[in-house]
């Protein structure tokens, strides 16, 4: 396998895409969607815990502090 060449590591062992089956490469394609789809989801989850945040610190200074 050449240095720059595409590979995928399963178990500890390194694989080279090129040597992989069609149906392996297609598994290879749809793990690279999921693998950017929870990497999306982790950013998306980060924004809304900042937004949840602000809204709460806003909310606080909107209640009135002598109950």
């Amino acid at each position: 396998m050449a240095e720059n060449e595409p590979a995928i590591t399963i178990n500890g062992v390194k694989y080279a895409i090129n040597d992989l089956s069609d149906a392996a490469k297609a598994q290879v394609t749809n793990l690279q969607f999921v693998e950017r789809q929870l990497e999306e989801a982790k950013n998306q989850t980060a924004v809304l815990q900042a937004a949840r945040q602000f809204y709460i610190s806003q909310l606080a200074k909107e209640i009135p502090v002598d109950r």
